[in-house]
């Protein structure tokens, strides 16, 4: 079968975590940025290099590329000078001493606990005994015994924290980790000190792998703008109402300034993106594949040929349109559209069933089995678009989370994926940017239903009486910003700190969190970061902090999943 008949598949995967940095006291409050980097970023692209065939979508968010190459930076100095690490759980890989107190030696213990209980802890035994013992002398709450357990104790636990959570191809080609690995306890100052080592070269080195593989031409890199925020909401609250009619909003009646406030995430995500990659991108994954006929536009005039979203937006769109009725609903999805009669982005649509079974399902599988019954969805999709050249089924998610869950980091299962897809004679791993220059056709939609990924709604961001909340405080900073801006009191340098500072607000994992469905030690991790990130931004305006942002916003409790949706924090971020 030629290559313009066969079926276009394409795997999206997107890279983002929030700012977790205190960019007041410079410390970082959460791990998880460094960690993903060194256990699935890297993984991710050593599979994609092991394999030459294989193409891929992978997608970030700049303010995740900053972080790392902070990290990078800071673990270079620290080697090198002894400069502080500025995140108190890497900083206690190499630490001369560890802290006295028992409330503060449970709290490192507790840290070095935060991972998959059966995929990352269990797999190893000493990790395993090492947790054991803990759970022994740790009360639920409170410090328990914890002054009992010796610094080796910490100097192994924390060891083991860091091997646990290497990318499996760091485990299985790097010598001296497969040494750390056997040694297995009494863990050295030295051999601490090497395990540093090797978290700062794969901090230093990941992005450049990326960049080399796009330059190679076998993955196409994409960007979500700056901070992750979600978009149609900065433009309009209201875009919330086109799928839920009586959603309830914020008080504020729109988010002041949203369209200048869009496109500054817009332009100064491309700006981080060429720093880092050194060209500009051709697609855009907004946060959350949150889109609108507003935002669509907007991506138009920063010259972006390509957007995506959830096949459930596709579906809310199409209601409303003539393609309803005129095609089968077989032939509406795997298509690529333009919105109306503006020649902006195309907007490709996910795959939502093909997507969710390698989040959520096959992590359980056997690598083969979960790979067969992908690849017999696609041969039934390609059977049913027989000779059509303009088919693609977009499979995009997370390229972080669902791996956590996966035996060896989903290293046999991504494994088996590429080779069964990149040789098999029906279907074509390709990228959207190639679909797009291959000549691939485009439906036209009459209107675009504004709405994200999840459920095809914007209801995880906003009305919850949490959510909505969350979004009042940040409306009446950016009011005080807005205000402070205008006086001119504050020098260029200070304003955009500020304005960086306000970036970091405006991200959509915060509002995410918000909710009495979610698990409480995650949401009090996260709204507690909300709250210090809009108390600094009070404080680079130097105006008093409003005595509301004191106040917990929202306590959670729930389930660690949502309707079937994963995200940071269940055992890691």
């Amino acid at each position: 079968m030629s290559a313009e008949t066969r079926l276009k598949v394409v795997l999206c995967w997107h890279m983002h975590q929030p700012s977790y940095l205190d960019l007041a006291g410079g410390r970082y409050q959460l791990p998880w940025t460094y960690l993903h980097a060194i256990k699935d970023y890297v993984d991710m692209a050593a599979l994609l290099e092991e394999n030459p065939r294989a193409r891929a979508v992978v997608n970030f968010a700049p303010i995740l590329l900053d972080q790392i190459e902070d990290y990078a930076r800071r673990v270079a100095a620290h080697l090198q000078e002894g400069a502080p690490v500025g995140d108190p759980v890497l900083a206690a890989l190499t630490a001369d001493e560890f802290p006295v107190g028992a409330e503060q030696r449970a709290a490192l213990i507790r840290a070095c606990l935060r991972a998959n209980e059966e995929r990352l802890i269990k797999r190893f035994a000493p990790y395993g005994r090492l947790a054991e013992l803990a759970a022994m002398v740790l009360q639920e709450e409170g410090a328990g015994d914890a002054r009992y357990l010796s610094d080796a104790y910490l100097a192994d636990l924390v060891t083991w924290y860091h091997l646990a959570w290497l990318g499996e191809t760091v485990r299985r080609g790097d010598g001296r980790v497969q040494a750390l690995l056997e040694k297995g306890q009494a863990y050295t100052p030295e051999d601490r000190r090497t395990l540093m080592t090797i978290i700062g070269e794969l901090l230093g080195g990941v992005v450049g792998r990326y960049r080399a593989l796009a330059q190679d031409g076998r993955v196409e890199l994409s960007v979500t703008p700056y901070a992750h925020p979600i978009l149609p909401l900065l433009l309009d609250f209201h875009s919330a109402r086109e799928v839920l009619c009586d959603i309830a909003l914020p008080g504020c009646a729109a988010y002041p300034g949203g369209e200048a406030r869009a496109r500054w995430h817009i332009e100064q995500g491309l700006a981080g993106f060429r720093r880092h990659f050194g060209f500009d991108p051709q697609g855009c994954w907004p946060a959350e594949g949150g889109v609108s006929e507003r935002l669509l536009s907007l991506l138009g005039e920063y010259g972006f040929q390509w957007t995506a979203s959830g096949e459930s937006v596709l579906r809310n769109s199409l209601a409303h349109c003539e393609l309803q009725q005129q095609h089968p609903l077989e032939d509406r999805l795997h298509r690529p559209y333009r919105i109306g009669d503006r020649e902006g982005p195309v907007c490709f649509f996910r795959d939502d069933g093909l997507s969710d079974l390698i989040g959520f399902t096959y992590a359980s599988w056997h690598a083969d089995d979960a790979v067969n019954n992908l690849v017999h969805h696609l041969e039934n999709i390609a059977d049913c678009c027989a000779g059509d050249p303009h088919r693609v089924v977009a499979i995009i998610m997370d390229g972080e989370n669902a791996w956590e869950t996966y035996p060896e980091n989903g290293y046999h299962f991504l494994t088996a994926l590429y080779a069964r897809l990149a040789e098999h004679p029906r279907l074509q791993l390709t990228t959207f940017a190639e679909c797009l220059a291959g000549g691939m056709e485009c439906r036209r939609l009459s209107r675009l239903t504004a709405g994200s990924w999840v459920y095809g709604t914007f209801s995880t961001w906003i009305g919850d009486p949490d959510k909505n909340r969350g979004w009042d405080l940040l409306c009446a900073a950016k009011e005080a910003f807005d205000g402070v801006q205008a006086q001119g009191r504050l020098d260029a340098a200070a304003m955009a700190r500020a304005e960086r500072q306000l970036a970091v607000c405006e991200g959509s994992d915060w509002f995410w969190w918000f909710g009495d469905y979610n698990p409480a030690e995650t949401v009090s991790d996260f709204e507690r970061l909300y709250r210090l990130h809009l108390a600094n931004l009070y404080r680079f305006l130097e105006l008093p902090v409003p005595d509301e942002i004191g106040r917990v916003i929202s306590t959670g409790g729930g389930s660690p999943e949502m309707g079937g949706v994963m995200r940071h924090g269940q055992a890691g971020a």
